[in-house]
Protein backbone atom coordinates (compact mmCIF):
# COMPACT_ATOMS: atom_id res chain seq x y z
CA UNK A 1 0.00 0.00 0.00
CA UNK A 2 1.76 3.16 -1.00
CA UNK A 3 1.66 6.54 0.52
CA UNK A 4 -0.54 9.34 -1.59
CA UNK A 5 -2.88 12.15 -0.71
CA UNK A 6 -5.54 10.55 -3.54
CA UNK A 7 -4.84 6.86 -3.23
CA UNK A 8 -5.79 4.67 -6.68
CA UNK A 9 -6.79 1.02 -5.60
CA UNK A 10 -5.17 -2.00 -7.77
CA UNK A 11 -8.80 -3.33 -8.62
CA UNK A 12 -9.82 -1.45 -12.08
CA UNK A 13 -13.06 -1.45 -10.70
CA UNK A 14 -12.86 0.09 -7.74
CA UNK A 15 -10.67 2.62 -9.22
CA UNK A 16 -13.22 3.07 -11.34
CA UNK A 17 -16.27 3.53 -8.48
CA UNK A 18 -13.31 5.78 -6.67
CA UNK A 19 -12.88 7.83 -9.32
CA UNK A 20 -16.38 8.03 -9.73
CA UNK A 21 -17.06 9.01 -6.17
CA UNK A 22 -14.84 11.78 -6.39
CA UNK A 23 -16.24 13.55 -9.29
CA UNK A 24 -19.69 13.59 -7.20
CA UNK A 25 -18.15 14.53 -4.08
CA UNK A 26 -16.29 17.13 -5.69
CA UNK A 27 -18.52 18.48 -8.06
CA UNK A 28 -22.30 18.04 -7.64
CA UNK A 29 -22.43 17.79 -4.17
CA UNK A 30 -19.44 20.56 -3.10
CA UNK A 31 -22.00 22.92 -5.67
CA UNK A 32 -25.26 21.87 -3.52
CA UNK A 33 -23.42 22.30 -0.35
CA UNK A 34 -22.17 25.93 -1.67
CA UNK A 35 -25.41 27.64 -2.88
CA UNK A 36 -27.19 26.11 0.14
CA UNK A 37 -24.48 27.26 2.58
CA UNK A 38 -24.21 24.25 4.44
CA UNK A 39 -21.96 24.48 7.04
CA UNK A 40 -20.92 21.11 9.63
CA UNK A 41 -23.35 23.43 12.33
CA UNK A 42 -26.12 23.81 10.06
CA UNK A 43 -29.32 22.36 11.39
CA UNK A 44 -30.20 20.44 8.19
CA UNK A 45 -33.39 19.50 7.54
CA UNK A 46 -35.31 15.94 6.28
CA UNK A 47 -35.80 18.59 2.61
CA UNK A 48 -32.15 19.30 2.82
CA UNK A 49 -31.14 15.54 2.66
CA UNK A 50 -33.55 13.86 0.61
CA UNK A 51 -32.40 15.19 -2.17
CA UNK A 52 -28.64 13.92 -1.50
CA UNK A 53 -30.02 10.12 -0.86
CA UNK A 54 -31.81 10.35 -4.11
CA UNK A 55 -29.06 11.44 -5.94
CA UNK A 56 -26.78 9.28 -4.77
CA UNK A 57 -29.35 6.21 -5.26
CA UNK A 58 -29.11 7.37 -8.99
CA UNK A 59 -25.54 7.12 -9.05
CA UNK A 60 -25.21 4.09 -7.52
CA UNK A 61 -23.57 4.75 -4.31
CA UNK A 62 -26.69 4.78 -2.07
CA UNK A 63 -26.59 1.21 -0.70
CA UNK A 64 -23.92 0.27 -2.89
CA UNK A 65 -22.59 -2.48 -0.42
CA UNK A 66 -25.54 -4.35 -0.68
CA UNK A 67 -26.49 -7.82 -2.63
CA UNK A 68 -27.76 -7.06 -6.02
CA UNK A 69 -30.73 -7.97 -5.51
CA UNK A 70 -31.73 -4.81 -3.30
CA UNK A 71 -29.76 -2.83 -6.18
CA UNK A 72 -25.91 -2.51 -4.23
CA UNK A 73 -23.09 -3.58 -5.98
CA UNK A 74 -22.14 -6.24 -3.17
CA UNK A 75 -18.79 -4.84 -2.11
CA UNK A 76 -16.51 -6.47 -0.60
CA UNK A 77 -15.57 -4.74 3.20
CA UNK A 78 -12.70 -3.82 1.90
CA UNK A 79 -13.81 -1.78 -1.08
CA UNK A 80 -16.72 -0.31 1.34
CA UNK A 81 -14.12 0.97 3.14
CA UNK A 82 -12.02 2.37 0.50
CA UNK A 83 -15.34 4.07 -0.50
CA UNK A 84 -16.31 5.27 3.18
CA UNK A 85 -12.55 6.60 3.49
CA UNK A 86 -13.10 8.89 0.39
CA UNK A 87 -15.77 10.37 1.67
CA UNK A 88 -14.22 11.31 4.96
CA UNK A 89 -11.12 12.81 2.61
CA UNK A 90 -13.60 15.07 0.55
CA UNK A 91 -14.60 17.40 3.48
CA UNK A 92 -18.03 17.73 2.49
CA UNK A 93 -20.64 18.49 4.74
CA UNK A 94 -23.23 15.94 3.20
CA UNK A 95 -21.06 12.97 3.08
CA UNK A 96 -22.74 10.84 5.35
CA UNK A 97 -25.63 10.76 3.12
CA UNK A 98 -24.30 9.60 0.18
CA UNK A 99 -23.59 6.16 0.85
CA UNK A 100 -25.94 5.72 3.41
CA UNK A 101 -24.38 6.60 7.14
CA UNK A 102 -27.27 8.86 7.98
CA UNK A 103 -30.24 7.08 8.65
CA UNK A 104 -29.55 4.84 5.27
CA UNK A 105 -28.83 1.19 4.76
CA UNK A 106 -25.80 1.68 6.27
CA UNK A 107 -27.31 2.51 9.43
CA UNK A 108 -29.49 -0.19 9.25
CA UNK A 109 -26.13 -2.46 9.11
CA UNK A 110 -27.13 -6.33 8.99
CA UNK A 111 -30.71 -6.36 9.95
CA UNK A 112 -31.68 -7.46 6.60
CA UNK A 113 -31.33 -11.08 7.33
CA UNK A 114 -33.03 -10.99 10.31
CA UNK A 115 -36.26 -9.23 9.23
CA UNK A 116 -39.40 -11.12 7.86
CA UNK A 117 -40.76 -10.17 4.61
CA UNK A 118 -43.31 -7.88 6.12
CA UNK A 119 -40.02 -6.12 8.12
CA UNK A 120 -38.10 -5.66 4.48
CA UNK A 121 -41.01 -4.60 2.47
CA UNK A 122 -42.43 -2.04 5.14
CA UNK A 123 -38.88 -0.53 6.64
CA UNK A 124 -35.93 -1.54 4.95
CA UNK A 125 -36.65 -1.92 1.36
CA UNK A 126 -38.10 1.82 0.92
CA UNK A 127 -35.19 2.54 3.09
CA UNK A 128 -32.42 0.90 0.69
CA UNK A 129 -34.16 3.23 -2.13
CA UNK A 130 -34.14 5.94 -0.39
CA UNK A 131 -37.59 6.46 0.48
CA UNK A 132 -37.63 6.27 4.51
CA UNK A 133 -35.20 6.83 6.81
CA UNK A 134 -34.04 4.95 10.44
CA UNK A 135 -32.22 5.52 13.57
CA UNK A 136 -30.51 3.04 15.88
CA UNK A 137 -31.71 3.10 19.34
CA UNK A 138 -29.79 1.61 22.01
CA UNK A 139 -27.48 3.87 24.09
CA UNK A 140 -29.36 5.55 27.00
CA UNK A 141 -27.74 8.03 29.89
CA UNK A 142 -26.72 5.48 32.17
CA UNK A 143 -26.11 2.59 29.54
CA UNK A 144 -23.35 3.44 26.85
CA UNK A 145 -20.53 1.28 26.88
CA UNK A 146 -22.57 -0.51 29.49
CA UNK A 147 -25.42 -1.64 27.58
CA UNK A 148 -26.87 -4.22 29.46
CA UNK A 149 -27.57 -1.62 32.55
CA UNK A 150 -30.43 0.07 29.77
CA UNK A 151 -33.94 0.48 31.63
CA UNK A 152 -36.15 0.63 28.23
CA UNK A 153 -38.44 -2.09 28.73
CA UNK A 154 -41.12 -3.97 26.75
CA UNK A 155 -44.05 -5.85 27.85
CA UNK A 156 -45.62 -8.25 25.67
CA UNK A 157 -49.85 -7.14 25.87
CA UNK A 158 -51.89 -9.58 23.37
CA UNK A 159 -50.47 -9.17 19.26
CA UNK A 160 -48.21 -6.10 20.69
CA UNK A 161 -45.67 -4.76 22.80
CA UNK A 162 -45.58 -1.51 25.05
CA UNK A 163 -42.29 0.12 25.21
CA UNK A 164 -41.42 2.52 27.83
CA UNK A 165 -37.48 4.24 28.22
CA UNK A 166 -35.74 6.90 26.88
CA UNK A 167 -33.31 6.51 24.45
CA UNK A 168 -30.29 9.47 23.65
CA UNK A 169 -27.84 9.82 20.74
CA UNK A 170 -29.88 8.52 17.90
CA UNK A 171 -28.03 9.76 15.19
CA UNK A 172 -29.93 10.33 12.31
CA UNK A 173 -33.14 10.80 14.52
CA UNK A 174 -34.26 14.80 13.63
CA UNK A 175 -34.87 13.09 10.00
CA UNK A 176 -35.97 9.56 10.76
CA UNK A 177 -39.24 7.76 10.14
CA UNK A 178 -38.75 4.75 12.75
CA UNK A 179 -36.20 3.75 14.94
CA UNK A 180 -35.00 0.21 15.89
CA UNK A 181 -35.64 -0.01 19.19
CA UNK A 182 -33.36 -2.44 21.85
CA UNK A 183 -35.17 -2.69 25.15
CA UNK A 184 -35.44 -5.27 27.92
CA UNK A 185 -38.22 -7.51 28.37
CA UNK A 186 -39.86 -6.67 31.52
CA UNK A 187 -39.52 -8.53 34.50
CA UNK A 188 -35.99 -9.97 33.39
CA UNK A 189 -32.66 -9.52 34.38
CA UNK A 190 -30.46 -9.74 31.35
CA UNK A 191 -33.28 -10.46 28.23
CA UNK A 192 -33.31 -8.20 25.42
CA UNK A 193 -35.35 -7.90 22.16
CA UNK A 194 -35.03 -4.87 19.25
CA UNK A 195 -38.15 -3.87 17.60
CA UNK A 196 -39.37 -1.51 14.49
CA UNK A 197 -40.50 1.59 15.87
CA UNK A 198 -42.99 4.33 13.91
CA UNK A 199 -41.37 7.54 15.45
CA UNK A 200 -44.89 9.21 14.80
CA UNK A 201 -46.74 6.52 16.74
CA UNK A 202 -49.03 7.26 19.83
CA UNK A 203 -46.68 7.12 22.72
CA UNK A 204 -43.37 7.96 20.67
CA UNK A 205 -41.82 11.16 21.34
CA UNK A 206 -38.77 12.30 19.29
CA UNK A 207 -37.31 15.77 21.26
CA UNK A 208 -33.92 17.60 20.37
CA UNK A 209 -30.51 15.39 21.32
CA UNK A 210 -27.82 16.87 22.70
CA UNK A 211 -25.77 19.12 20.59
CA UNK A 212 -22.26 16.89 20.17
CA UNK A 213 -18.87 19.08 20.47
CA UNK A 214 -18.89 18.58 16.17
CA UNK A 215 -21.48 21.25 16.25
CA UNK A 216 -23.56 18.98 14.34
CA UNK A 217 -27.61 18.28 15.06
CA UNK A 218 -28.00 14.94 13.87
CA UNK A 219 -29.19 13.62 17.52
CA UNK A 220 -32.34 12.97 18.79
CA UNK A 221 -33.60 11.33 21.73
CA UNK A 222 -36.77 8.39 21.48
CA UNK A 223 -39.29 8.89 24.53
CA UNK A 224 -41.32 5.85 24.86
CA UNK A 225 -44.03 6.35 26.97
CA UNK A 226 -46.33 3.19 26.99
CA UNK A 227 -45.45 2.94 23.35
CA UNK A 228 -47.51 0.20 21.44
CA UNK A 229 -45.80 -1.90 18.81
CA UNK A 230 -47.20 -4.83 17.28
CA UNK A 231 -45.71 -8.06 17.53
CA UNK A 232 -45.23 -8.21 13.82
CA UNK A 233 -42.27 -5.22 14.38
CA UNK A 234 -40.45 -7.88 16.58
CA UNK A 235 -37.01 -8.00 15.03
CA UNK A 236 -35.91 -11.62 14.84
CA UNK A 237 -36.61 -13.58 17.77
CA UNK A 238 -37.69 -12.39 21.29
CA UNK A 239 -34.43 -12.38 23.56
CA UNK A 240 -32.21 -11.88 20.82
CA UNK A 241 -32.36 -7.73 20.59
CA UNK A 242 -28.70 -7.24 21.97
CA UNK A 243 -27.38 -10.20 20.08
CA UNK A 244 -28.23 -8.84 16.98
CA UNK A 245 -27.77 -5.30 18.02
CA UNK A 246 -24.63 -6.36 18.63
CA UNK A 247 -23.90 -8.94 16.42
CA UNK A 248 -21.62 -7.35 13.68
CA UNK A 249 -19.66 -5.49 16.41
CA UNK A 250 -16.34 -6.01 14.93
CA UNK A 251 -17.49 -4.96 11.20
CA UNK A 252 -18.73 -2.04 13.03
CA UNK A 253 -15.04 -1.10 14.73
CA UNK A 254 -13.33 -2.33 11.43
CA UNK A 255 -16.16 0.15 8.92
CA UNK A 256 -15.76 2.97 11.12
CA UNK A 257 -12.29 3.59 10.78
CA UNK A 258 -11.88 4.28 7.10
CA UNK A 259 -13.73 7.45 7.96
CA UNK A 260 -11.33 8.18 10.62
CA UNK A 261 -8.48 7.67 8.34
CA UNK A 262 -10.28 10.18 5.57
CA UNK A 263 -10.52 12.79 8.09
CA UNK A 264 -7.08 12.59 8.87
CA UNK A 265 -5.56 12.06 5.21
CA UNK A 266 -7.43 15.45 4.76
CA UNK A 267 -6.31 17.23 7.55
CA UNK A 268 -2.42 15.83 6.75
CA UNK A 269 -3.05 17.06 3.03
CA UNK A 270 -4.63 20.78 4.31
CA UNK A 271 -1.82 21.01 6.77
CA UNK A 272 0.96 20.69 4.21
CA UNK A 273 -0.69 23.26 2.48
CA UNK A 274 -0.58 25.45 4.93
CA UNK A 275 2.94 24.80 5.20
CA UNK A 276 3.74 25.59 1.67
CA UNK A 277 2.10 28.90 1.67
CA UNK A 278 2.26 30.21 4.43
CA UNK A 279 4.93 32.35 5.39
CA UNK A 280 6.66 33.20 8.38
CA UNK A 281 10.47 35.79 8.29
CA UNK A 282 9.53 35.41 4.63
CA UNK A 283 9.95 31.68 4.10
CA UNK A 284 7.13 29.04 4.14
CA UNK A 285 6.29 27.49 6.90
CA UNK A 286 7.69 23.86 5.42
CA UNK A 287 11.31 25.68 5.60
CA UNK A 288 10.85 24.76 9.30
CA UNK A 289 12.31 21.85 10.52
CA UNK A 290 9.85 21.84 13.59
CA UNK A 291 7.17 21.81 10.82
CA UNK A 292 8.70 19.37 9.27
CA UNK A 293 8.85 17.13 11.50
CA UNK A 294 5.48 17.27 12.37
CA UNK A 295 4.19 16.38 8.87
CA UNK A 296 6.36 13.63 9.20
CA UNK A 297 4.83 11.99 12.25
CA UNK A 298 1.40 12.81 11.00
CA UNK A 299 2.36 10.93 7.78
CA UNK A 300 3.75 8.39 9.67
CA UNK A 301 0.54 7.58 11.77
CA UNK A 302 -1.71 7.66 9.08
CA UNK A 303 0.27 4.78 6.96
CA UNK A 304 0.44 2.82 9.62
CA UNK A 305 -3.36 3.22 10.47
CA UNK A 306 -4.24 2.56 7.32
CA UNK A 307 -1.91 -0.50 6.52
CA UNK A 308 -3.04 -2.28 9.67
CA UNK A 309 -6.63 -1.32 9.14
CA UNK A 310 -7.14 -2.76 5.49
CA UNK A 311 -5.08 -5.73 6.44
CA UNK A 312 -8.05 -6.50 8.52
CA UNK A 313 -10.27 -5.64 6.36
CA UNK A 314 -8.79 -8.15 3.80
CA UNK A 315 -8.52 -10.53 6.30
CA UNK A 316 -11.97 -10.15 7.63
CA UNK A 317 -12.79 -10.63 3.99
CA UNK A 318 -10.91 -13.90 3.83
CA UNK A 319 -13.37 -15.45 6.52
CA UNK A 320 -10.72 -15.01 9.07
CA UNK A 321 -11.59 -14.69 12.60
CA UNK A 322 -10.53 -11.39 13.12
CA UNK A 323 -12.03 -9.63 16.98
CA UNK A 324 -8.24 -8.83 18.55
CA UNK A 325 -7.72 -7.01 14.73
CA UNK A 326 -10.80 -5.14 15.13
CA UNK A 327 -9.61 -3.97 18.98
CA UNK A 328 -6.50 -2.98 18.16
CA UNK A 329 -7.32 -1.11 14.76
CA UNK A 330 -10.24 0.91 16.50
CA UNK A 331 -8.33 1.52 19.35
CA UNK A 332 -4.99 2.95 17.27
CA UNK A 333 -6.81 4.69 14.44
CA UNK A 334 -8.77 6.79 17.31
CA UNK A 335 -5.53 7.79 18.90
CA UNK A 336 -3.50 8.43 15.81
CA UNK A 337 -5.92 10.51 13.87
CA UNK A 338 -6.79 12.90 17.26
CA UNK A 339 -2.85 13.08 17.10
CA UNK A 340 -2.80 13.90 13.64
CA UNK A 341 -5.67 16.30 13.92
CA UNK A 342 -4.21 17.75 17.53
CA UNK A 343 -0.60 18.82 15.17
CA UNK A 344 -2.74 19.89 12.21
CA UNK A 345 -4.43 22.44 15.00
CA UNK A 346 -0.75 23.53 15.58
CA UNK A 347 0.66 24.26 12.27
CA UNK A 348 -2.91 26.23 11.38
CA UNK A 349 -2.27 28.24 14.21
CA UNK A 350 -5.05 30.70 15.53
CA UNK A 351 -6.85 30.02 11.85
CA UNK A 352 -6.79 26.52 13.55
CA UNK A 353 -8.48 27.69 16.67
CA UNK A 354 -11.05 29.28 14.99
CA UNK A 355 -14.86 28.14 14.02
CA UNK A 356 -15.26 27.31 10.54
CA UNK A 357 -11.88 26.66 9.93
CA UNK A 358 -12.12 22.81 8.88
CA UNK A 359 -9.16 21.96 10.37
CA UNK A 360 -10.63 23.14 13.77
CA UNK A 361 -13.97 21.40 13.16
CA UNK A 362 -11.99 17.85 12.34
CA UNK A 363 -10.06 18.62 15.89
CA UNK A 364 -13.26 18.39 17.08
CA UNK A 365 -14.60 15.33 15.43
CA UNK A 366 -12.05 13.33 15.79
CA UNK A 367 -11.48 13.71 19.79
CA UNK A 368 -14.89 12.18 19.58
CA UNK A 369 -14.16 9.11 17.56
CA UNK A 370 -11.88 8.05 21.02
CA UNK A 371 -15.08 7.39 22.73
CA UNK A 372 -17.46 7.06 20.10
CA UNK A 373 -18.52 2.88 18.82
CA UNK A 374 -16.71 2.01 21.88
CA UNK A 375 -13.85 4.08 24.29
CA UNK A 376 -10.33 3.71 23.67
CA UNK A 377 -10.35 1.97 27.18
CA UNK A 378 -13.08 -0.34 26.28
CA UNK A 379 -10.67 -1.44 23.19
CA UNK A 380 -7.96 -1.72 25.62
CA UNK A 381 -10.08 -3.93 27.39
CA UNK A 382 -11.09 -6.16 25.08
CA UNK A 383 -7.48 -6.38 23.28
CA UNK A 384 -6.22 -7.46 27.07
CA UNK A 385 -8.90 -10.18 27.37
CA UNK A 386 -8.00 -11.35 24.13
CA UNK A 387 -4.34 -11.71 24.53
CA UNK A 388 -4.81 -13.56 27.50
CA UNK A 389 -6.30 -16.31 25.37
CA UNK A 390 -3.61 -16.10 22.91
CA UNK A 391 -1.30 -19.49 21.85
Amino acid sequence: MTFSFRPVPDDPRLAGLVERLRGYLDGELAAYERDNGFTHDSRLTRADLEPVWKRSRELGFYGIHLPEEYGGQNLTRTQLAVLKEEVGASGRVLGHSVLGDMGGPLRAGDILRHATDHQRDTYLLPLVRGERACCFSLTETDAGSDVRAMRTTAVRDGDSYRLTGHKVFSSAGPFADFAIVVARMAGTEDTYSAFFVDLDSPGCRVTEGATPMSGEHIESDIVLEDCRVPAANLLGEEGRGLRIALGRVTVNRLLHCPSALGAARRALELSRDRALTRTVDGRPLIALQAIQHKLADMAADLYAARSMTYAALAALDRGEDVRTEAFLCKLFVAEAAFRILDQAVQIHGKEGLTQGNEVEYLFRKMRMFRILTGTSEIQRNGIARRLATLT
